[in-house]
């Protein structure tokens, strides 16, 4: 997050703050959720590739109706990962941490860190997991 601090300076115009920790954060998740996206697409089985070659489908029809839906549920599991992963960064970075810090730590209301932080972040984890299901379910 040092390092970047030139160029959250030229974006945001701070470099500090809740808006100052959003663009580091963006950079260092884009490139973990694309590892996770690729690991989906690698996992589609290459006979359903095959078949929709010998059906005579294009490199874009096989991305957009083979791969992508084969690999749907498998991304969304990486995005909420992802954004757990973010939930936990933010909570360091600011954000998060600043609101656990003011409500909790200097009030002394566990009841808030509890909430923002461990209720957040089990809502966007079951949240991700029930739509990763429902789609792997529509598959079948």
């Amino acid at each position: 997050m040092v390092a970047l601090i030139p160029i959250t300076c030229l974006i945001v115009g701070s470099s500090y703050g809740v808006c100052a920790a959003v663009v580091p954060l963006t950079l260092a998740a884009t490139p973990f959720f694309a590892r996770i996206v690729e690991g989906s697409l690698r996992e589609v089985d290459h006979g359903l590739i095959e078949a929709a070659q010998a059906m005579g489908c294009n490199r874009k029809q096989i991305i957009w109706h083979v791969l992508f839906p084969e690999a749907l549920p498998g991304i969304v599991t990486g995005f909420t990962v992802t954004l757990v992963t973010m939930i936990n960064s933010s909570t360091i970075a600011g954000g998060l941490g600043d609101i656990a810090y003011r409500y909790s730590y200097q009030r002394l209301d566990m009841q808030i860190m509890f909430a923002v932080i461990v209720v957040l972040v089990m809502l966007v984890q079951k949240t991700g997991d029930r739509i990763s299901q429902q789609l792997d379910k529509r598959k079948l």
